[in-house]
C-alpha cells in the first residue's frame, strides 16, 4: 500500500469511528429517555386509541400490537434519518463511494420501509397469535415458526426481494462464466446461475456471495468487484433510463475491481464456506440460541414485575414481553454471545482462505485481498483487541501472513 493510499484509508476509518461512537451515543442516549419517560408505555396506550378509533377494542391485542410495531419502526426511521444522511451524503461522500443522489435515497428509504412492514406485520401477528394459543409448549411452535421463516426468506431474498433495490443481471457468457463453472464442478458446487449485481449505482463498495438450498446454488458478483464489468471504469452512456439518470452524474472514472484470475480467488474463499460446511453451521448456532432464547422467554412471561418495571401494571402484552426479554433482559446474553460469533467466524474466514490456498489460488486471493482492501479504504493496521471484539473478518494483514507461504510457494 502506498502512503497516499494508506493516508486516504487513515482518515476514512477515523471518520468512521467518530461518526460510530456519536450515533452509538446518541442510541444509547434515546434508549435512556424513552426507559425514563415512559415512553414504551405511552406508544402501547396511543396505539391502543388508534386501534379503538379504528373499531378494535383491548381485546384486539393483536391490532394493538401491530399499530405499536408499525409507529415504533417509524419513530426509528425518522430518528435515524439524519444519521444515515450524514453517513451517505458526508462521510462516504467525502471519500469517494457514495453513488447516490438525495433523490434516489429517499426512494430507496421509502421502499425499503414499505416492504420491511409488509414482511414485518403479518409475520408478528402469526407469530403472537401461535404464542397465545400455544399453550405450555408455545415456545416450541413459536421457534419452529421462526425457523420456517428465516428459511423461506433467505430462499426469496435474492429473487424477489433484493431485486426491488438493485438490478440483477446474467453473467455474460465468456471465459470468466466459464472459469466459475468449472471451478464449481470440480468441488461439486451445485451452481445453476451466476448474476452481476449493479451495485455501483449504490456505492463504489464491492462484495460476493451465493445463496440457495440443496441443489439450487447461485452467485452473485457485485459489478464493482469486477474491473471488467464495473460502471466505475467506464464512461456513463448516453441515453441512460431514468433510474440511472440518478446515479449516473455521480459515478466516478476510476479503475477498480479485480481480474478474472483475482475474482475466482475470492470465490473460491466463498465456495470454501459452503464446502467446509460454515453455512449449515452458522444456521445451526443461531436456531439453537433462538430455541434458547424462546424458552427462556417462556420462563419468564408470568413475572408481572418484569413488565411494572416498564411501567406496564395493569396489562400484560405478549408483544412488550418479548420486546422486554428479547431486548433488555437478555442484553448482556447477547453482548456475549456477540463475541463469541466474531470469534467464530474470523476462524472461519481463515478457514476458507486455506480452502482457496488448496484450490490453487493463494497468489490471486493475496492480491484480491489488496486490491479490495485499497478500493474500500480499509486500514491495514488494528490493535488486536479491538478487533477481536468487533471484526467478524481478520485484519488484512493477519490474512495475508496466513497466506504467505503458500503465495511463496
Amino acid at each position: 500500500m502506498d502512503s497516499e493510499t494508506f493516508e486516504k484509508s487513515r482518515l476514512y476509518q477515523l471518520d468512521k469511528s467518530t461518526f460510530s461512537f456519536w450515533s452509538g451515543l446518541y442510541s444509547e442516549v434515546e434508549g435512556t429517555m424513552i426507559l425514563l419517560c415512559g415512553g414504551i408505555p405511552f406508544l402501547w396506550k396511543l396505539s391502543g386509541q388508534i386501534s379503538g378509533r379504528a373499531g378494535f377494542g383491548p381485546e384486539y391485542e393483536i391490532v394493538q400490537s401491530l399499530v405499536f410495531l408499525l409507529l415504533a419502526t417509524l419513530f426509528s426511521a425518522v430518528t435515524g434519518l439524519p444519521w444515515s444522511l450524514y453517513n451517505t451524503f458526508v462521510i462516504e461522500e467525502k471519500h469517494g463511494f457514495n453513488q447516490q443522489t438525495l433523490g434516489f435515497f429517499f426512494k430507496d428509504a421509502i421502499k425499503k420501509f414499505v416492504v420491511t412492514q409488509c414482511i414485518l406485520l403479518p409475520v408478528t401477528s402469526l407469530l403472537l397469535y401461535i404464542i397465545k394459543i400455544g399453550g405450555d409448549y408455545f415456545f416450541i411452535y413459536a421457534w419452529l415458526f421462526t425457523l420456517v421463516v428465516s428459511l423461506v426468506l433467505v430462499t426469496i431474498y435474492a429473487d424477489y426481494i433484493a431485486p426491488l433495490f438493485d438490478k440483477f443481471i446474467p453473467l455474460p457468457e465468456g471465459e470468466l462464466k466459464q472459469q466459475i463453472e468449472t471451478m464449481a464442478k470440480s468441488i461439486d458446487f451445485p451452481l445453476t446461475k451466476v448474476y452481476v449485481v449493479e451495485g455501483s449505482k449504490r456505492s463504489s463498495h464491492s462484495n460476493a456471495y451465493f445463496y440457495g438450498f440443496f441443489k439450487n446454488k447461485r452467485i452473485v458478483l457485485f459489478d464493482t468487484l469486477l474491473e471488467d464489468y464495473s460502471a466505475l471504469n467506464k464512461e456513463p452512456a448516453e441515453g441512460e433510463d431514468g433510474e440511472n439518470e440518478e446515479t449516473k452524474s455521480k459515478t466516478k472514472n476510476k479503475k477498480q475491481g479485480c481480474k478474472n484470475e483475482e475474482v475466482l480467488a475470492v470465490l473460491g474463499h466463498e465456495l470454501g464456506h459452503w464446502k467446509l460446511g460454515h453455512t449449515v453451521k452458522n444456521i445451526i448456532i443461531s436456531q439453537m440460541n433462538s430455541f434458547l432464547c424462546f424458552f427462556l422467554f417462556a420462563v419468564l412471561i408470568g413475572q408481572k414485575e418484569l413488565f411494572a418495571a416498564f411501567g406496564f401494571h395493569d396489562t400484560q402484552p405478549t408483544l412488550i414481553g418479548l420486546m422486554i426479554i428479547f431486548q433488555f433482559i437478555f442484553s448482556p446474553y447477547n453482548e456475549v454471545l456477540s463475541f463469541c460469533l466474531t470469534v467464530l467466524s474470523r476462524r472461519f474466514e481463515f478457514q476458507a482462505d486455506a480452502f482457496a490456498k488448496e484450490l490453487g489460488k493463494a497468489k490471486d486471493l493475496y492480491s484480491a485481498l489488496i486490491k479490495l482492501n485499497k478500493d474500500n479504504l480499509g486500514f491495514p493496521v488494528s490493535d488486536w483487541i479491538f478487533s477481536m471484539w468487533h471484526y467478524s473478518h481478520p485484519p488484512l494483514l493477519e490474512r495475508l501472513q496466513a497466506l504467505k507461504d503458500a503465495k511463496q510457494e
